[in-house]
C-alpha cells in the first residue's frame, strides 16, 4: 500500500496550495504566496506531513521548465530585443552589488570569530562564495506572479526576464570562478566556451525548428493537438541539452524554446494548452516543493543575527543593484523599483548553488541555515511586493498580437484557459 502514497501526497499538495492560494488572494496577495506557504506548513519545517520525494522533485523540475517555457511563449521578442542592453546592465549590477554585500557581511562574522565555520576553504573564499549565493535570481516566482496579475507583458516585465537570463549566465561564471579557486580541475575558459556554445546551439536549433515548424503548420492545420506535443518535445530537448551538455540551467533552455515558438502563428493555441497543464498540476507541485525543501536547523543567537542581516542585505542589494542599473538605462523611478523588486527572489537557484558549495568545502554547516532563511524570506517577500508596485503599469500589446488573438479566439475558446484561477 505504501507504493501508492504518492497519490495522497499529490492530492494534499494540490488541495493545500489551492486553499492557501485562495486565502492569500482574499488578503490581496498573489496566490503564489499561498502555494509556497503550503509547502512550508506541510513540510519538515512545520507539520512534517509531507517530504520531498524523487517523484515530487522530478515533477517540480518539469513544472518550472513548463513555467519558463510559458514565459517565453508570452514574451514579445521585439520588445525583449529593445531592452537587451538595459537587461545586461541591470543583470551585471544586480550580480556585483549582492556579491559584495554578501561577502562583506560573511567576512565580518567569520573573521572576528562571531560564527565558527568548519569549511575547508579560507575565510575569504567562504565569504566570496556566500556572496555568489546572493547573486542568484529565481525568476520563476516573479514570472508566475506577473502572469497572475497580468503584468508580464510590460516594459518592466520584459526587463526582468532579460536580466534574469543574463543573471543566470553570470551566476554560472561567478560560481565557476570561486569553485576553481578551491578546485584547480575546474577551467573557467571551458565553462565560458560552453556557455557561448549553448547560445550558438540554441540559435541554430531554433532556426531549423522554426523553418520545419512553419512548413508543418501549412500542411497540418487541422491536427492542432500535434503542435502542442511537438512544442513540448522541443522545449524538453533544449532544456536537456542546456543542462547536460553546456552546464546552463534547464530553465534558460526552456525560456529560449518558448521564445522560438512565440514567433510561430499558433503560439496562442500552444500557450492555452500549457496554461491548463501548468495550472492543473505542475505549478502547484513546483511551488510547494520549494517549501518542502525548507528544514530549519538549530541555530545560535549569532547565527540568527547573521541570518537576519543576510536577508536584509539580500533584499536591499538586489533592489539597489538592479534598480540602479535600470535607472542608468533611463527607466523611470517606479520602473526601476519594480525591476529591483522582481529580481529579489532567490528560490531554488540559491539552494542549488549552496549545495554545490557545501560539497566543494566552500560552505560550513553553520551557514546552511541562514541561506535557507534567505531563500524562504526572499521567495515569499517578492510576490507580496510585486502586486502593489506593479499597479498602474501599462501592458504592451502590439497590433499584430491583437489581430492574431482575434483570429485564434475560436480555437482558444474551444480548449479553454487557466486564467480564471
Amino acid at each position: 500500500m505504501d507504493s501508492y502514497g504518492f497519490l495522497l501526497d499529490l492530492a494534499l499538495i494540490l488541495l493545500s496550495t489551492k486553499l492557501l492560494g485562495l486565502i492569500t488572494k482574499r488578503f490581496r496577495m498573489p496566490q503564489v504566496v499561498g502555494a509556497l506557504l503550503a509547502g512550508v506548513i506541510l513540510g519538515p519545517a512545520c507539520l512534517g506531513v509531507l517530504k520531498e520525494t524523487s517523484l515530487i522533485a522530478d515533477m517540480a523540475e518539469i513544472g518550472v521548465i513548463v513555467l519558463m517555457f510559458c514565459a517565453g511563449l508570452e514574451t514579445d521578442v521585439k520588445e525583449l530585443k529593445k531592452c537587451g542592453k538595459a537587461s545586461l546592465v541591470i543583470a551585471v549590477l544586480g550580480v556585483i552589488i549582492p556579491w559584495i554585500g554578501g561577502a562583506a557581511v560573511t567576512y565580518a562574522f567569520i573573521s572576528n570569530g562571531t560564527i565558527e565555520s568548519n569549511a575547508e576553504a579560507s575565510v575569504l573564499l567562504q565569504s566570496i562564495f556566500v556572496g555568489v549565493i546572493l547573486t542568484a535570481t529565481s525568476v520563476s516566482i516573479t514570472v508566475e506572479t506577473l502572469r497572475e496579475i497580468g503584468k508580464l507583458k510590460t516594459e518592466s516585465g520584459n526587463a526582468i526576464l532579460g536580466a534574469a537570463i543574463i543573471d543566470d549566465v553570470l551566476g554560472i561564471i561567478a560560481l565557476t570562478i570561486v569553485t576553481s579557486m578551491a578546485d584547480t580541475s575546474v577551467s573557467i575558459a571551458i565553462v565560458l566556451l560552453k556557455i557561448l556554445g549553448f547560445f550558438v546551439f540554441a540559435i541554430v536549433c531554433g532556426f531549423i525548428f522554426f523553418k520545419l515548424y512553419q512548413m508543418w503548420i501549412v500542411q497540418s492545420k487541422k491536427a492542432m493537438h500535434r503542435h502542442a506535443i511537438a512544442a513540448f518535445v522541443f522545449c524538453l530537448l533544449v532544456s536537456y541539452c542546456a543542462e547536460v551538455f553546456f552546464g546552463v540551467a534547464d530553465i534558460t533552455g526552456a525560456f529560449i524554446a518558448g521564445l522560438f515558438i512565440s514567433c510561430t502563428s499558433i503560439k496562442q493555441f500552444v500557450t492555452a494548452k500549457f496554461d491548463v497543464l501548468s495550472y492543473l498540476l505542475l505549478s502547484p507541485i513546483f511551488f510547494a516543493s520549494i517549501g518542502l525543501k525548507v528544514e530549519l536547523p538549530t541555530m545560535t543567537g549569532a547565527v540568527i543575527a547573521f541570518s537576519v542581516i543576510l536577508v536584509v542585505v539580500a533584499v536591499i542589494s538586489k533592489i539597489i543593484g538592479c534598480g540602479l542599473g535600470a535607472k542608468l538605462c533611463r527607466y523611470t523611478n517606479k520602473q526601476s523599483f519594480r525591476i529591483g523588486i522582481g529580481m529579489i527572489s532567490r528560490g531554488e537557484v540559491a539552494l542549488i548553488v549552496a549545495n554545490k558549495g557545501e560539497a566543494a568545502g566552500l560552505l560550513g554547516d553553520n551557514f546552511m541555515g541562514p541561506v535557507v532563511l534567505v531563500v524562504v524570506a526572499t521567495t515569499i517577500i517578492t510576490p507580496i511586493l510585486l502586486k502593489p508596485v506593479f499597479k498602474g503599469e501599462a501592458v504592451i500589446e502590439s497590433n499584430e498580437e491583437a489581430a492574431e488573438t482575434e483570429v485564434n479566439a475560436p480555437v482558444a475558446g474551444d480548449i479553454g484557459t487557466a486564467e480564471s484561477k
